[in-house]
């Protein structure tokens, strides 16, 4: 390779020898991690959905084979995406995004209730949330608004609004966990941009604010704001809770003592207890992490995290490595989901953070979830194909 120019705070620019060819440049680490969390997230799903598997009760497979069909249709469209033209992507993200808000109204009228939040809609047996695939609209919209040598006021105001208005239809859901990912993406991507930092002193300033405001406002009932906050009690104030949040609290603590049991080592792969007896409640989504805690132990379950890490540091080295603003910005969001989501949902069933529904990427059952989080990979992957490229970008 032969460095041909310089973007930024020194980065090269990187040209081919002509005997290499662009689909070749790929990320394998990056690739070797996405794959080995989502076919363990396959089996931790056929875990904790399986039933207690006997002659009389077969195991049931169909989560399973939904979410391997989940997992496949994600690595064809991260395929995709890796190797789309980034320029027609631009080009159709406003329309992606008033499609977006079209759906994030229309769910509050046609979509479904699950635990509180009208989030979902139903189509031919399948559930589809809005909001996942709107993570990855929102992060490209406003890579494409920050992506200036500097980020005037007007611009940065554009970005809070492109962002406050799918933020606004989600809350009204209300679906807080999403809300709070979205909010870290927006935080993280404005950072990274050429904007002052007393700008960002400011925003910070303005950002608690609305949260202290929302949890004073009606938007979030009472059962919902004790559902962030229980994780911090005793059981004797759990006790005087409402019904709702009494729930909330024993799932968290079915999930720690799932954990608890694993050990070390862990009581084996399908021998959980805990998870064989489907004691911690929505154990195949929400609660996931609680069944590699239980079944792979401190070891097992370690291992999985450190893979994530792994991960997350090959987004941040692409991020460095990125020979464009807009590039950049695209993997520092798709990077803060990710490290958001994962430190949210371990953390939560280990009872060291608020109770909020956010899945464990690419290891939670669900279609939206899986094919989001493969999709970004992707994303990801073109950013590191795109600094081999022959020609510069418009």
């Amino acid at each position: 390779m032969t460095t041909v120019g310089a973007f930024g705070a020194g980065t090269p620019r990187v040209k081919q020898d002509d005997d290499e060819r662009w689909w070749f440049v790929v990320d394998p680490i990056l690739i070797a991690c996405a794959l080995f969390i989502t076919m363990l997230g396959i089996v931790l799903v056929f875990s904790a959905t399986r039933g207690p598997a006997t002659e009389l009760d077969p195991a049931d497979t169909s989560f399973l084979e939904r979410q391997a069909f989940f997992a496949v249709v994600g690595v064809g469209l991260a395929f995709g995406a890796a190797l789309i033209d980034i320029r027609r992507v631009r080009r159709a993200i406003p329309l992606a995004y008033v499609a977006l808000i079209v759906l994030l109204v229309g769910v509050l009228v046609l979509g479904v209730d699950r635990n509180g939040a009208r989030a979902w809609y139903r189509v031919a047996g399948f559930t589809f949330q809005p909001s996942e695939p709107g993570k990855l609209v929102l992060i490209i919209a406003l890579a494409a608004v920050l992506a200036a040598s500097a980020v005037t006021v007007g611009r940065l105001l554009v970005t809070l609004a492109v962002a406050g208005l799918p933020i606004l239809m989600i809350l009204l859901q209300p679906d807080m966990g999403t809300v709070l990912v979205y909010m870290v993406v927006v935080a993280a991507m404005i950072m990274m941009s050429e904007v002052r930092a007393r700008v960002i002193v400011l925003l910070s300033i303005i950002g608690l604010t609305a949260v202290i405001g929302v949890f004073q406002s009606d938007l979030l009932a009472d059962y919902q704001q004790n559902r962030l906050t229980v994780f911090l009690l005793d059981d004797a104030a759990v006790e005087d809770l409402p019904l709702a949040v009494r729930r909330v609290a024993y799932n968290a603590e079915q999930s720690q003592i799932a954990i608890g049991n694993g050990g070390i080592s862990g009581q084996g792969l399908f021998e959980g207890t805990q998870t064989a007896s489907d004691l911690v409640p929505f154990q195949e989504t929400d609660w996931i992490f609680s069944v590699a805690g239980e079944e792979l132990g401190f070891r097992g379950a370690g291992v999985l995290l450190a893979v994530y890490a792994l991960l997350v540091f090959r987004m941040w080295r692409i991020a460095v490595r990125a020979t464009d603003q807009f590039d950049r910005l695209l993997t520092v969001g798709v990077m803060a989901m990710f490290l958001f989501q994962i430190f949210q949902s371990t953390g939560m069933a280990m009872g060291m953070m608020p109770v909020t529904g956010i899945p464990l990427p690419m290891v939670s059952y669900g279609g939206s979830s899986m094919i989001t989080s493969l999709v970004a990979i992707g994303l990801v992957l073109g950013v590191h194909r795109r600094r081999f490229d022959y020609t510069e970008r418009h």
